[in-house]
Formats: structure tokens, sequence, C-alpha cells
């Protein structure tokens, strides 16, 4: 499958929580990142999810924020991934962001050229890239 998403992941689910109305649904990735999503019950059911099934996520680059000295800082978003800046490519006003980590995963983040020059991102920078639950869409072939 192609899609605009900058991020994909593939990997297995490894937990369904169900709701009445939400279920968070927790993928490990092939790089051993667990993404947590937080999806329709309804959605969920149509798409068969259960521990084992083969599944990817997907999470547009506008929807990653990146934070420095994430060491003492507390954000309620459920996907954290610490890495290091391994490229920056700046645009006239956005820039992209590429955070790897320990594992080799990459997510990209798309945020404004202002905010990667007061954060002092460069390639080489420690740096965390979050996102919301909420952000992530699920898929099966």
């Amino acid at each position: 499958m192609r899609t605009s998403a900058r991020n994909h992941f593939t990997g297995q689910i490894t937990e369904v929580k169900p709701g009445a109305v939400n279920d968070e649904v927790t993928l490990r990735t092939q790089d051993g990142l667990d993404i947590v999503a937080v999806i329709t019950h309804g959605s969920a059911s149509s798409l068969g999810l259960a521990a084992g099934k083969p599944a990817f996520a997907l999470v547009k680059a506008s929807s990653v924020l990146v934070m420095v000295d994430a060491g003492n800082g507390q954000v309620s978003a459920r996907n954290r991934v610490a890495g290091t800046v391994t490229a920056v490519t700046k645009g006239a006003v956005n820039s992209e962001v590429i955070v790897a980590s320990a594992s080799g995963a990459e997510i990209a983040a798309i945020i404004t050229n202002e905010s990667v020059d007061r954060l002092g991102l460069s390639s080489g920078a420690a740096a965390s890239a979050i996102f919301k639950a909420s952000s992530v869409i699920i898929g099966v072939d």
C-alpha cells in the first residue's frame, strides 16, 4: 500500500483494550517500538484486530512534535520515541526533522523553522518524537 503519510510502521498487534466507543490498540513494530493507537470500537472490530495479527500504523509528519531535554518532561501523548536527529531539511517556513530511535526506527516530523532554531535541532542532537494515540491510523492488508 502507498500513502502520503511519512511515517509507516509495520508489525503485529500485541494488545487490544476494548471500550464502549474507542479501543486502545498497541502495535509492536519490526524495530521493536510499541505504537499506541486509539480507534473506534467499530473500526477495530471490522479490521479483526487481535493480538498476533499483522498490521500497520500510519502517522502524518505534521502530527509529530519534537521535544528536546525530554528527561523530566511530562506530556499526555502516549507515543514518545527518544532518539537522535539524523536529518533536518529546511524549507521556506517549515522543516522536516528525522528522529531515529536506538533500534533504528525513523520518525519524520514537520515543524516550523523557528522551532528548529529555538530547539537547536541539527544532525546528531538528542530529541524525542511525540504523537498522540488519536493521531495514529491502523490498517491491515
